[in-house]
């Protein structure tokens, strides 16, 4: 479904004077957060909802206020202080990104988008998020909630396709106002929207400053072919495993033996499995003598 430049600009103001009175008061959003606890909110909110950030956050940026400070520590440290945040290769990557910037950028998190798209771990999402959000770019941040809030009001569908397309990005370039600050309010502004009204399962339209424009709403609000993703069952799984022995693991002050690991999960395949893909993930090593240990 198409749009004029004057209908799009109409979406601005409601959004973003939304925005300013509902946004949540959140740490990397906070000016003394700066781009390096923006990237840290960024690679933490990353499949995590943000009650489960907050925590692990707070503790981040009291041990690692900088990347450099960071870039001192052995990647297993990392590990050690994702705790239970879940997908813990996050860890690794954030880790060698802040390498990287202490390295190659004196420490400070770079402002180009083609330099942050440059660091391990960070792509187009993520560059475009601290870009925009750390130092007021223009650019297309489009998360999962971005993205549904374009297809209902825009395209006039549910949910937005599976993988980004080519479609829903010329949608959020043509969206995107002129001005730099303005972009990245309206950045910040549709996020927050798509999280707390403009939600996958139960959207609160009456609470949407964009009810009266959104094509979806003014098309009915029609059923979607498919509901929203439900997440992968996670009790059994080996995700379930690789949690139990990272956690024994991040609680020892050393190298943990065989034995210790192998109490935590009584069958011995899916067990070895699990740990295999820890080690060839770069989450664990392998130490002579049969133990293991969090990189170093």
């Amino acid at each position: 479904m198409g749009g004029s430049m004057s209908a799009d600009a109409d979406l601005h103001s409601p959004v973003i004077d939304w925005f300013d009175e509902n946004a949540r008061d959140l740490p990397w959003r906070r000016p003394e957060a700066g781009p390096w606890g923006v990237m840290v909110s960024e690679f933490m909110l990353q499949q995590t909802p943000v009650s489960r950030v907050l925590p692990v956050y707070a503790g981040w940026m009291a041990r690692w206020p900088s990347p450099a400070v960071l870039a001192t520590d052995p990647p297993g440290e990392a590990v050690r202080v994702w705790g239970r945040l879940g997908y813990p290769r996050r860890a690794l990557r954030l880790h060698a990104a802040a390498t990287a910037i202490a390295q190659l950028h004196g420490g400070k998190v770079p402002s180009e988008h083609a330099e942050l798209l440059a660091l391990p771990g960070i792509g187009e999402y993520t560059a475009a998020a601290v870009a925009s959000f750390a130092y007021g770019q223009r650019h297309a941040v489009m998360d999962t909630n971005v993205r549904r809030v374009f297809a209902r009001a825009v395209s006039g569908i549910e949910y937005p396709p599976t993988a980004t397309s080519a479609a829903e990005r010329r949608i959020a370039q043509r969206l995107l106002p002129l001005d730099e600050r303005t972009a990245a309010r309206w950045a910040a502004a549709t996020m927050e929207l798509g999280a707390l009204v403009c939600t996958a399962r139960s959207p609160e339209c009456v609470r949407c400053p964009i009810s009266a424009q959104c094509a979806w709403r003014l098309a009915g609000s029609p059923a979607h072919e498919g509901p929203p993703r439900r997440g992968q069952s996670y009790a059994g799984t080996d995700r379930q495993v690789r949690g139990k022995l990272l956690a024994v693991l991040r609680e020892a002050s050393g190298a943990v033996s065989q034995a210790a690991l192998d109490a935590v999960w009584q069958e011995p395949v899916q067990r070895a499995r699990a740990l295999d893909g820890l080690v060839a993930d770069g989450l664990v090593e392998a130490v002579a003598g049969g133990v293991y240990r969090l990189p170093q």
